[in-house]
């Protein structure tokens, strides 16, 4: 530092000779302070530099510098005292805010001022003093903001807009909305044309289908308007509980709320067949991803899931098809207990949140059909068993208090409670109808009909467009080849083999995988498997319900569904191997290429699924049953030809004779004997006994059957009335 005056801050030469005697003692001014201690001060505004006499101190533009306002007392109290000099010094926002401050510099100036107007003789100095003066005074007064010009400008606030836009950018961009869209986009192609005369055709066939159109109407009208009477369906007339004849579907009553009469009914079964394939695919991939595989791994499993090519012969099945519900409630279960297979269990990770969504997924799940919700429900009352047991075991174990929590708990048994309350109330009914008709039972003897052999496994049925063609010899080697054609796939074949040699499943889990496939594809053979002895006929005698199952080979759902994870973890492994290949490579030009080729899994499981389904037209209603009053009977009557009444009766749902179901009431049967030679004496009074007041007879359905000789015949000794309605003779009991 410039020797200079102490403390001051202005490098200025010390005063020799005369000039030194004269200067200012150091102890009057309230700037000097302490050795060691510097003051904050602006320059001077004269930028003198060379020797002479010492300035005014007035001229510096403060007031504590001012001679004539210096005492005693003060200047002892502001020099003296070391430890507030020391403390006005040394912390620098203190000093700069007791010598910057624009309160006291404008007294001093004013006292300046007055000393200038007073003094001619000072008025050269003091005009040279006034320019430095000023700036300074500027320089002071805008001190605390003399750096915010160099600061960054402040981020504008986006409008609300923009700030929407951003959201639902983000929202279109993430994962699960992207996985929706693909599995939408997916399912509209690999069921076309089921959306392109949606109205109009029907897949597969218009036999079962018509039936479930009709079930999901039923369900959505009655609630609406009589919920009392859902069981009391208005077909099987005067038969009770006549909706649980088969599976309702009655989880996708919401839907059936939506539009009336036939065409509507038709429309709705189509939009929900596309999106029962969706929330397939959805669901596998939602599981895969919980458990730890990738996203192309995790696609693999949805794709497979869902469109393995021997659910092609189960296009005329909705209820089989809609089995999405099962792996993500699944999922959701998992993920809100925080397990996965990959990392295991992870208490951090634990929500829920997502348990009470698994269990009321499950509860829905169950609601649309015991064929497919019953061993699902068997499953997961089995894996609650075994998860308390391993956690108890591992705590046992290890001695400490592994974490789980009250709220954990409580979902589980809350769930748990809502998920059996849905599956006791729809068993009820199911129970009541047995009650009602035993012989509606199965036997094991109905169930070897439908018990598939070995080979049914590589065999594809007839709707698969690559192997469809190929094996047919095969398919007509199996007794009943719409049930025993279970071919998930030589593509998933193949993955799920290299899963067990190269994954990111742990070996025990991949050996787990692999027992729960051959154990279930044992259970799908029935009866096949050494008789089912330790397999299929334990479950049959002794599980509530499971004797209502005639198709074993239903359960090859669960098959490709484990098949499916083994092939997710064979791709995931695959794909995390080329990321890592890729990010080493210099240059990376192969990169792209490489990681389109882990895309060749998915593309190969897609091809293998592809279908020639038809769609056949739905037979058109007949102008009679508009104005035809209930109860009425359709004739001819038959299995194929009463769920197309069924759906017909969608148009004000006035009450029928007529059903189609997995199994038929002898008193309908009794209908259909009685009345083949309707119209005479002896069908009349029958009829009139149980209470139908029309008979509608199809003449375009009579060709060689009873009624081509009778339909002409006259009715008016009957006491009964006959019309000709457009294609159809209308008779009135």
């Amino acid at each position: 530092m410039t020797s200079g005056q102490p403390g001051t801050g202005n490098a200025r030469p010390t005063p020799t000779g005369t000039d030194a005697g004269t200067s200012a003692p150091p102890a009057r001014t309230s700037g000097t302070a302490p050795a060691g201690t510097t003051v904050s001060q602006p320059p001077r505004g004269d930028g003198d530099t060379t020797g002479g006499p010492e300035p005014d101190p007035a001229k510096n533009g403060t007031a504590k510098n001012d001679p004539a306002k210096d005492d005693a007392p003060k200047d002892s109290s502001a020099t003296n005292d070391a430890p507030k000099a020391s403390s006005a010094t040394n912390d620098a926002p203190k000093a700069s805010s007791a010598t910057d401050d624009p309160a006291k510099d404008d007294g001093a100036g004013k006292d300046d001022d007055k000393a200038k107007s007073d003094d001619p003789a000072k008025g050269e100095k003091s005009s040279d003093a006034d320019g430095p003066d000023a700036a300074d005074e500027t320089t002071k007064a805008i001190g605390p903001e003399r750096w915010e010009a160099f600061a960054s400008a402040p981020e504008p606030k986006p409008p609300i807009l923009s700030r929407a836009g951003r959201v639902v950018g983000r929202f279109l961009i993430h994962e699960w909305t992207l996985a929706t869209l693909g599995a939408l986009a997916l399912a509209v192609l690999m069921t076309w044309p089921t959306l392109r005369y949606p109205r109009y055709t029907l897949p597969q066939d218009y036999w079962d289908p018509s039936l479930q159109a009709w079930q999901m109407a039923w369900s959505g009208h009655i609630l609406l308007a009589d919920p009392a009477r859902l069981w009391q369906s208005n077909t099987f007339f005067p038969e009770l509980w006549s909706f649980a004849f088969s599976d309702t579907l009655l989880g996708y009553a919401p839907a059936g709320m939506l539009g009336s009469g036939p065409e509507d009914a038709v429309l709705r079964y189509n939009i929900m067949f596309v999106l029962a394939h969706a929330l397939a695919t959805l669901g596998a991939y939602a599981l895969a991803r919980q458990l730890g595989a990738g996203r192309i791994g995790a696609a693999v499993a949805g794709v497979s899931y869902t469109y393995a090519p021997w659910l092609l012969a189960q296009a005329g099945h909705l209820h089989v098809l809609s089995n999405g519900g099962i792996p993500l409630a699944l999922a959701m279960l998992a993920r809100g207990h925080g397990w996965s297979l990959r990392h295991g269990y992870r208490p951090d990770r634990r929500h829920d949140g997502w348990v009470y969504a698994g269990w009321l997924v499950a509860a829905w799940q169950l609601s649309l059909g015991f064929g497919i919700g019953l061993p699902f429900a068997y499953f997961l009352a089995g894996a609650v068993l075994v998860a308390a047991v391993l956690f108890f075991v591992r705590r046992l174990r290890s001695g400490q208090a592994i974490p789980f929590g009250r709220r954990l708990f409580a979902a589980d048994v809350l769930g748990g409670v809502l998920f059996a309350g849905v599956g006791l109330l729809m068993a009820f009914p199911f129970f009541k109808v047995t009650e009602l008709h035993p012989y509606a039972e199965r036997t094991i003897g109905d169930i070897s009909i439908f018990s598939p052999p070995a080979s049914g496994f590589v065999t594809a049925p007839g709707e698969s467009r690559i192997w469809g063609g190929l094996h047919e010899g095969a398919r007509e080697a199996l007794p009943w080849h719409p049930e025993m054609t279970l071919l998930p796939g030589f593509v998933l074949y193949a993955l799920a083999a290299g899963g067990l040699l190269f994954s990111v499943w742990r070996l025990r889990h991949r050996l787990l995988l692999l027992a729960g496939v051959l154990v279930t594809m044992a259970f799908a053979m029935g009866t096949r498997f050494f008789d089912g002895t330790f397999t299929y006929v334990p479950l049959f005698e002794h599980l509530p319900g499971w004797s209502a199952l005639r198709t074993p080979g239903r359960l090859m759902l669960w098959t490709t569904l484990l098949l499916g994870l083994l092939a997710a973890g064979a791709v995931t492994a695959l794909t995390d191997r080329v990321r890592e290949l890729t990010a080493q490579r210099i240059p990376s030009w192969p990169g792209p290429w490489l990681r389109m080729a882990t895309l060749l899994p998915l593309l190969l499981v897609t091809v293998e699924g592809l279908n020639t389904t038809p769609h056949p037209v739905v037979p058109t209603p007949p102008a009679a049953m508009r104005s035809a009053q209930g109860p009425l009977l359709v004739l001819p009557s038959n299995q194929s030809l009463d769920q197309h009444v069924m759906l017909w009766s969608t148009d004000g749902f006035p009450d029928v004779v007529n059903g189609g179901s997995g199994f038929t009431p002898r008193q309908l049967d009794d209908v259909r004997r009685v009345s083949q030679s309707f119209p005479d004496q002896t069908s009349v009074d029958y009829l009139r006994t149980l209470g139908v007041r029309t008979v509608v007879l199809l003449r375009g359905e009579v060709a060689d059957t009873p009624w081509e000789i009778g339909i002409d015949a006259p009715v008016e000794s009957l006491g009964i009335t006959r019309q000709e309605v457009g294609d159809a003779v209308v008779y009135r009991l």
